[in-house]
């Protein structure tokens, strides 16, 4: 039968790996939400450029109106003109008819430039809608990746879950409560002794504890600086499966 400290070699390792598997799935959703605002900038990016190209062609209408109107202002000054009686109003006319002429020439010049923005602005409204179309197509790509990855780690935090209760069961209430504890304060519990030091806070474990460590190895002993569950690499009994940092599966070695 595996030792008691084989036994919470495999539950700590499980616990850190529902550890990761909860934070991802808590993570997952805000990602997800990131993912859709970088659509909804792309979206917010094409209806900006949309409102200016709108704009740009009210203020051309207004242009060309204004024209249109100094035309026909234009038209019946000239009239006028004809019927003018003395040089005097005929020069008062014409200084009319020229002021008229030089705004259609302003008018018209601010005309081209709208058209050259115009065309510069469609051609960015074409752009952003074909991003548009590439980003949604990612977007929804990227979202169920992540749903699905959610998913994924909901199976496989259960499965974690059932096979650390099924691996308590094997350890006693007193030394799953020793577990608990520690691991409430330290985050971790159980620590290799490397060198003769322990592994979590490296101070020097005394010659009495590792002698003990190599005899009673069906025994629980903490580090007196720490406070961690120790044990020494090599005395643990066989039957336990520990994750290695490759995620495979590998027994524990035999003392």
């Amino acid at each position: 039968m595996p030792s008691e400290i084989s036994v919470l070699l495999r539950v700590q390792e499980l616990d850190q790996r529902i550890g990761e598997l909860t934070s991802e799935i808590d993570n997952l959703p805000r990602h997800v939400a990131s993912i859709k605002a970088r659509l909804a900038a792309h979206r917010q990016a094409l209806e900006r450029t949309q409102a200016i190209l709108a704009e740009n062609g009210k203020e051309q209408r207004h242009l060309e109106s204004q024209v249109g109107d100094h035309k026909q202002k234009i038209a019946k000054l000239q009239d006028q003109m004809n019927g003018a009686k003395t040089n005097e109003q005929f020069r008062a006319f014409q200084h009319e008819i020229q002021f008229c002429k030089d705004a259609i020439d302003q008018f018209e010049e601010r005309i081209l430039e709208n058209m050259e923005q115009a065309e510069t602005l469609q051609t960015n409204v074409s752009k952003a809608v074909a991003d548009l179309e590439v980003e949604e197509a990612k977007v929804a790509r990227d979202v169920k990746v992540a749903s699905a990855r959610i998913e994924t780690d909901k199976q496989e935090r259960t499965q974690k879950q059932l096979d650390r209760k099924a691996a308590v069961a094997q350890v006693s209430p007193s030394t799953m409560q020793a577990y608990e504890r520690i691991r409430r304060v330290r985050g971790t519990a159980v620590a290799p002794v490397i060198d003769e030091s322990c592994g979590a806070c490296h101070v020097r474990v005394r010659p009495k504890v590792l002698q003990d460590l190599r005899r009673l190895t069906d025994r629980i002993f903490t580090c007196e600086s720490c406070g961690l569950i120790v044990y020494l690499p090599g005395t643990l009994d066989d039957g336990v499966q520990i994750e290695d940092p490759a995620g495979d599966m590998a027994p524990t070695r035999g003392a």
